[in-house]
């Protein structure tokens, strides 16, 4: 028996080998991975030919040669050895038989070894044809009580997040639970059971609001998750108390002017004082600002309005009430029923035949949008909120006599703040529907669309969509989803991107449905109405049309 270095194209197959069925794909890319990164480390055993040939004919090692042929090599070392008169049957299926694949722990000690040789993680999972994860897995072993060792050994692993959560206990916590869920011989462990006796919350460092002097004062040790994505802060601690202490502390040194600290509800909502109104749009000074920590132990903070003080009914003198009869009304509540009838029949009758100017009927719209009857479900906060914001603009329009007296300016103004209240492409109950994306496309908003070249947003867009951005720019696709889009971001942070979903102008199908469930049907009643004679005209002048005046307004 010697050993030679032959080319593996000139070996022969061995038609007595036992190992007749094909390898699985992956299996021979772990073998091709491995040879390339280390080369053959058990050479192949061959022997003379005994037809007469001057060749040689594999007996143990087929895949091997086959495996370094595809890696390329030219030469390879092999064992030749005398033929047996079996033609080598026995002794391939012996090579095959008492083969056996290392288990799980064996495999993390050989890692380790690896590590303390100064291969990298990265290096031993390309070596063997493994994700790097699955090298971070094996060595969680580290971490593991040696009884639990002994029995994983066997073969009966726990799934990784199990092992997540045992390797991330102490060993002292590991021995307690082991002792209490160890199975009977011959058994398999219940993993489930040991991870639930072993499990903590994790608070996560990207969470806290307060800075590492206040971790160290309140003795918060952060532990590095292996698995978590790289370009993320990953720490996280199973100290609740001192962490949510720490939240507190934080608050309570950085709560703002007519700031409170609450607490959250069932809900996770924040416990508001009795009365008080939630603010979803621009806070005023008065409004308060309350602080508390969700379920995650994050801070968060809402801003509320309360109330103004109604003053007190007959009080007089020092502070004694007043008990005072009501007089009898000169009109009846029926009699003033009567009259909200005649009025607005009126009103309908006047503003569909009176002549009335087109910035007076754009003054009116403002005007109307402020009354105690409008509900609107406004991006900017409750209905009362919206009608409060209005009523400030429309007040501007009338005088101290009830006259509408305005300059265009001030149209402007009140018809811009009119449209901002109403108009919402949210996907919520404010939602405008088709008209906010007419309107957004008629004044240009396309333009004010802010960079969608985020992490945030491209993280929404499926591959085919990130590979769609990166043709219309100079960026390749990658063949990981998440460094194409890592390559987006760093392309789009000097240039401003707006993906075509969200572009105001509609679809035209779309737009001509609208229309035909929308189209005004005329009547004869309508086209035939005349004003009277003496119906009154609202302002002087000229009257343009009123999509003119009201374009102008807005302008």
């Amino acid at each position: 028996m010697h050993i030679i270095t032959i080319d593996p194209r000139a070996l022969k197959d061995n038609p007595d080998d036992a190992r007749r069925s094909r390898s699985s794909p992956q299996s021979d890319a772990l073998m091709l991975a491995t040879i390339r990164a280390v080369g053959i480390i058990q050479p192949p055993v061959v022997s003379p030919e005994t037809d007469g040939g001057n060749g040689y004919v594999i007996q143990a090692g087929h895949r091997r040669i086959r495996q370094a042929i595809a890696a390329g090599l030219e030469e390879i070392s092999v064992v030749v050895s005398d033929a047996a008169d079996d033609g080598g049957a026995m002794r391939s299926m012996v090579e095959n038989i008492a083969r056996e694949p290392l288990n799980p722990v064996d495999q993390w000690r050989a890692i380790e070894r690896l590590v303390a040789l100064g291969w990298t993680e990265e290096g031993i999972a390309a070596a063997l044809a493994l994700p790097v994860r699955q090298i971070r897995k094996l060595r969680l072993l580290a971490n593991v009580l040696p009884a639990m060792l002994d029995q994983m050994a066997k073969g009966d692993m726990p799934s990784e997040q199990q092992l997540r959560t045992i390797a991330s206990a102490s060993l002292e916590d590991q021995k307690q639970v082991w002792k209490a869920h160890k199975p009977k011989k011959d058994e398999t462990a219940a993993w489930w059971s040991v991870a639930n006796g072993l499990s903590k919350t994790r608070m996560y460092a990207r969470d806290a609001s307060f800075g590492e002097d206040l971790a160290e004062a309140y003795g918060i040790a952060w532990v590095e998750d292996l698995f978590a994505p790289a370009d993320e802060d990953s720490r996280y601690t199973t100290q609740v108390e001192a962490f949510l202490g720490a939240q507190q502390e934080w608050m309570a040194t950085n709560l703002p002017k007519n700031g409170v600290i609450t607490e959250a509800n069932t809900w996770g909502q924040p416990e508001l004082p009795k009365k008080a109104e939630r603010v979803y749009g621009k806070p005023k000074k008065s409004d308060h600002t309350a602080m508390y920590l969700d379920r995650d132990g994050k801070v968060q903070s809402v801003v509320y309005r309360m109330p103004e003080p109604k003053p007190a009914k007959g009080m007089a003198g020092e502070g004694r009430s007043v008990v005072t009869s009501a007089p009898r009304p000169d009109v009846t509540q029926k009699g003033l029923d009567m009259i909200g009838d005649l009025r607005t029949d009126a009103l309908h009758e006047a503003l569909q035949r009176a002549p009335i100017e087109d910035d007076t009927l754009t003054a009116l719209l403002v005007l109307a949008f402020a009354g105690q009857n409008v509900r609107v479900d406004t991006a900017s906060g409750p209905s009362g909120s919206f009608r409060n914001a209005i009523a400030a603009h429309a007040a501007s329009l009338v005088d101290e006599n009830g006259t509408l007296t305005f300059d265009r300016e001030t149209l402007r103004i009140a018809v811009r703040s009119v449209l901002i209240e109403v108009l919402s492409c949210r996907r919520t109950m404010s939602n405008s529907g088709i008209v906010a994306r007419i309107a957004g496309d008629m004044v240009g908003a396309d333009s004010f669309l802010a960079n969608m070249g985020t992490e945030e947003f491209l993280s929404c867009l499926s591959r085919q969509a990130l590979e769609a951005t990166c043709a219309e720019t100079s960026v390749l696709p990658r063949n990981n989803v998440r460094e194409t889009r890592a390559a987006l971001v760093e392309h789009f942070t000097n240039e401003r991107f707006v993906h075509g979903s969200a572009r105001f102008a509609p679809d035209a199908n779309e737009l001509a449905d609208w229309k035909a469930r929308n189209e005004i049907v005329e009547t004869d009643d309508v086209d035939d109405a005349e004003a009277p004679d003496d119906a009154p005209n609202v302002r002087d002048g000229d009257a343009e049309t009123i999509s003119e005046g009201f374009c102008e307004a807005v302008e």
